[in-house]
């Protein structure tokens, strides 16, 4: 295996913890008998632990180890697969260097460890490439991940050759991406040990729009912008502005499952990181997928200058926000910044031009080139999301009139009438009668 992993050109630089220059630097060390028996096996377990931890982050089955190479090869980012994600398999020599990787990759995958084993006593690795994997929820392991893994694990096992194979994997990297924005839908901001700013948000809702009932206007321009975006044309910030739980950050959690298999991609930044705002940028503005940066429940008080960042990100910096990067908001408040009176008058004891201040809190607002108002619903509106959303559940078997006056108490000592009582209602009665 070293001799192997030795030549790799394009999928070099792998880090030095990989799990793979590991185990071949193990097979190096069997093979030249340069080892200690009880030493070298507690090496491998330890390789072994690490495939498992790994495995169990992404929900792989059966060959753990051909579901390893996989992950390396969907996950590493180098100019050859960047260029890949963009246009697919491309004219060039560095595909002879690219193919010859591929050969050494089918040569891991029918990598025979019987040999080892037999010589340690162990057998691990027959359980790793037979593996039975408990049965996990989708909230304790990356599903969307797994799927892409486990999809082209299953390719390159069937390939004939190394020229196969490099279709399946620049098919894949076109279709799909390269890296944690190829595999992952959403991130959020953290420090990473890469030097990065932004970590993959691994379990994401799956509603869509109409799972929203109601808010037709409202969803259809929400769709009319987000559509000129992912298709590379001129589009808008939104601020989606309103009354409470009315289902505004679920619009736009469902435009991401929407939109996701057309290259678009969610990053939730809270206020207190806006002084990062500039490090995402620089870390998405130069990939093939289009970003939406989201900020839920966005308002600011008056001692607040976080919005500062922001304004300066969406316009007015020097360096224009890339064309590939758009700012989804919700807010219930519609100007987004907290004003007094004394803001709208010139009369003011602490500072001459106060219209100025209130000028520069309302710019914030302005910035945002498409605003879409959600407004709580009416009775008979509240009545027809609860009917609907009913419906969806058939252990629910109350009438409509008795649907209706449950409904009604239960909003009266629930918050009023809203899309999120109405949500709230309904779990509580699949509860009741689970």
């Amino acid at each position: 295996m070293y001799r192997l992993v030795s030549k790799l050109v394009i999928y070099r630089n792998l880090g030095e913890d990989c799990l793979l220059y590991r185990l071949a630097d193990i097979c190096k060390r069997f093979e030249q008998k340069q080892y200690e028996k009880e030493e070298l096996t507690a090496e491998i377990y330890d390789g072994i632990h690490k495939l498992l931890d790994i495995s169990t982050s992404y929900g792989f089955d059966k060959n753990l180890w051909h579901n390893y190479l996989s992950f390396v090869l969907a996950m590493t980012e180098n100019p050859f697969t960047l260029v890949c994600e963009k246009t697919g398999a491309n004219e060039g020599s560095v595909n002879e260097f690219a193919k010859e990787d591929f050969a050494i990759f089918k040569k891991l995958f029918d990598y025979d460890f019987s040999s080892m084993e037999e010589t340690l006593g162990i057998h691990c690795f027959q359980t790793i490439l037979n593996y039975k994997a408990v049965v996990k929820s989708e909230q304790i392991f990356n599903k969307s991940v797994s799927e892409k893994v486990q999809e082209l694990s299953a390719l390159i096992e069937d390939a004939a050759d190394e020229e196969e194979m490099y279709r399946i994997v620049t098919d894949f990297y076109k279709r799909y991406g390269v890296g944690k924005f190829g595999l992952n839908k959403a991130f959020r901001i953290r420090e990473n040990e890469d030097g990065s700013v932004l970590a993959p948000i691994t379990t994401t809702g799956s509603m869509v729009l109409d799972d929203l009932i109601g808010y037709e206007e409202q969803k259809k321009r929400l769709v009319e912008n987000t559509e000129a975006f992912v298709e590379g044309r001129a589009a808008n910030n939104v601020l989606l502005f309103g009354d409470a739980g009315t289902g505004k950050s679920t619009s736009i959690k469902a435009v991401l499952n929407q939109y996701y298999g057309r290259g678009l991609r969610m990053i939730e930044v809270y206020k207190h990181e806006f002084k990062e705002l500039s490090r995402v940028i620089a870390e998405i503005k130069n990939r093939n997928y289009r970003f939406i940066i989201f900020m839920d429940d966005l308002s600011f008080e008056e001692f607040e200058i976080e919005y500062k960042y922001l304004k300066a990100v969406i316009e007015g910096g020097l360096e224009i926000k890339p064309e590939n990067v758009l700012i989804y908001a919700t807010s219930n408040r519609r100007h987004l910044i907290r004003e007094t009176w004394s803001d709208r008058s010139d009369m003011s004891q602490d500072e001459l031009h106060r219209s100025d201040t209130m000028q520069e809190k309302l710019s914030l607002a302005a910035r945002f080139g498409v605003t879409i108002g959600y407004y709580k619903p009416q009775p008979k509106e509240f009545y027809h999301i609860v009917e609907a959303l009913a419906a969806r559940y058939p252990e629910i078997t109350l009438s409509g009139e008795d649907l209706r006056r449950e409904a009604n108490q239960w909003e009266l000592s629930h918050g009023g009438i809203s899309g999120r009582t109405a949500e709230q209602f309904i779990t509580y009665l699949r509860g009741k009668n689970a």
